[in-house]
């Protein structure tokens, strides 16, 4: 069954070192998305930007080479990849003879495009400081606002609100305060987020005690970036709105959901704390 309790999540693993497809563990989005009153016909656009800082394989002399991967995986598709599975099916490829990058990239494609059953964007790059340089997230920060908070979880929707009365705004806000926890380990997941908009103004102090009342909820980062999309939806009603997180890395991995209202193809900037 494709469900986390049934995934390698959590459970003593032994790492393989040679490539086998079959360790990618698919989860369906449907039931979460369910939750969330999300029915087939989405209401973003989006896809799952990951980071791969731990992909290496042997050349044709036997030679390892090392690389990282970005890989993209469109919101739209039916399942996501359990990120352990991810690590260790990777991993698979450190004592495989490979003739080129091409030709990894080319398997990667088709594995993990088959695992979430859509096309999956996969680059590999040369593991140089310029391949992902570290930046900045643009917009207004959050987190210096004089706020008393008391409430870590489950996530209070009711802390959102905006000012329909007033000029509408266009902004970008900035917090590096979100966490979550995995649904199965409980292990949390750190990470900043990005929130572009434009409508009625959303007031920063209930937005900031929003975010942080994901601090001990379990859900996987893509389902928590899915469920900010859709309370703010509801409850501030703005004209645009995208929604970027930025996890830190477990495994070699980072895994950075984007969910817009509209198309935008999302840039991959790397934080500091990545």
């Amino acid at each position: 069954m494709s469900t986390p309790e049934h995934s390698p999540l959590g459970k003593d693993t032994v790492y393989a070192e040679r490539y086998d497809p079959r360790l990618l563990f698919p989860i369906p989005r449907a039931g979460k998305r369910a939750e969330l009153g999300i029915a087939e016909s989405l209401p973003f656009h989006g896809v799952d930007v990951w980071n791969a800082y731990e992909l290496s394989w042997l050349d044709l002399r036997g030679k390892p080479r090392v690389a990282l991967a970005e890989f993209r995986v469109p919101a739209a598709s039916p399942h996501l990849i359990e990120s352990k599975s991810f690590k260790l099916y990777l991993n698979g490829f450190a004592q495989e003879r490979i003739a080129d990058a091409a030709t990894l990239a080319a398997t990667l494609t088709h594995d993990l495009s088959a695992a979430a059953g859509a096309v999956v964007g996969v680059q590999l790059r040369d593991a140089r400081a310029q391949a992902l340089p570290t930046v900045d997230l643009d917009g207004h920060l959050l987190d210096d606002q004089d706020l008393v908070i008391d409430h870590y979880g489950p996530p209070d929707a009711g802390f959102l609100q905006a000012d329909s009365s007033a000029t509408p705004v266009a902004e970008t806000l900035v917090s590096h305060l979100l966490r979550s926890n995995c649904p199965v380990t409980g292990q949390p997941d750190w990470g900043s987020v990005r929130i572009a908009y434009r409508g009625a103004p959303i007031d920063h102090a209930g937005l900031l005690r929003y975010l942080v009342s994901f601090r001990t909820h379990n859900e996987f980062h893509e389902q928590c970036v899915e469920r900010i999309f859709v309370d703010l939806t509801q409850r501030c009603a703005p004209r645009q709105l995208s929604v970027y997180a930025r996890y830190t890395r477990r495994g070699g991995l980072d895994i950075n959901p984007f969910r817009s209202s509209t198309p935008a193809t999302p840039d991959n900037p790397r934080t500091v704390r990545q």
